[in-house]
């Protein structure tokens, strides 16, 4: 998919000029321009290097903690989580598995992806885990299935028809084409999906979140995760270490 000549000269002119400009100052755009846009602002990278804090808080607890995160594109994701210096937990995510211990109960898990939905409170992949990092749609966008509109000083994005219990919309920044807000409500299972971007850091002339937050509920279960990122490096030379501690005991899914 490629845009138009001149559409494409004037969105480069607002990528690289600073500030947010209004949309209702930029020609409407069709789905199709869009999300070509936004599939133009995934970043490239081989390898990244990050550290966040991260605020966690669901029925039972609310917890702070300093996140180091790793990740080679497309092939693995890994995360390790300290409290005032010392590890807590690891997980490691590649696109066929999860892999994760806690070091407080030492207790372990080795398995699909059902983890990573038990935490987020909804199915997740990798592709989709790598994508919501990054501030790209969790979901594919095909251009000839989804309709756009300004709302809200955003392009609002959203299925020409919605598939039954699965409501799906997304609003996308006209000054850098990243995600602005994602929803996603399976209202026949009472169960929300809302993720919200912050503000938007060039690193390397590529844009990345600053801050998302993830809202999950189910029924009157809910889960609040709020994610800052201190700081981003590219294509660093990085390593995944990741060994189960003897005498573990294994997570067992319902």
């Amino acid at each position: 998919m490629k845009l138009k000549p001149y559409y494409l000269i004037f969105l480069l002119v607002l990528a690289s000029c600073g500030g947010t400009k209004s949309v209702t100052n930029v020609k409407h755009a069709s789905a199709k321009e869009v999300i070509s846009s936004h599939k133009m602002a995934a970043p490239e990278f081989k390898t990244l290097a990050g550290r966040m804090q991260l605020q966690y808080e669901d029925e039972k607890k609310s917890q702070s903690i300093t996140v180091s995160l790793r990740m080679e594109k497309d092939k693995n994701i890994w995360v390790k989580a300290s409290v005032l210096g010392i590890t807590i937990a690891k997980v490691l995510i590649t696109p066929t598995s999860v892999s994760y211990y806690e070091t407080i109960g030492k207790t372990y898990f080795e398995g699909d992806f059902a983890l990573l939905g038990e935490w987020l409170g909804t199915p997740i992949n990798f592709q989709q885990a790598q994508n919501l990092l990054l501030g790209q749609s969790i979901f594919t966008l095909n251009p000839g299935d989804y309709t756009s509109e300004v709302f809200q000083n955003k392009f609002k994005i959203q299925p020409k028809q919605q598939p039954r219990n699965f409501i799906h919309s997304l609003f996308i920044n006209p000054d850098n084409f990243k995600i602005a807000s994602e929803t996603l409500s399976q209202p026949d299972d009472n169960r929300i999906l809302a993720i919200r971007y912050g503000d938007y850091q060039k690193v390397e002339e590529q844009y990345f979140p600053k801050n998302i937050m993830i809202n999950t509920s189910e029924n009157e279960s809910s889960t609040l995760i709020e994610i800052t990122f201190r700081k981003i490096d590219l294509n660093v030379n990085i390593g995944f270490p990741f060994d189960i501690p003897e005498g573990y005991e294994e997570i067992q899914l319902n």
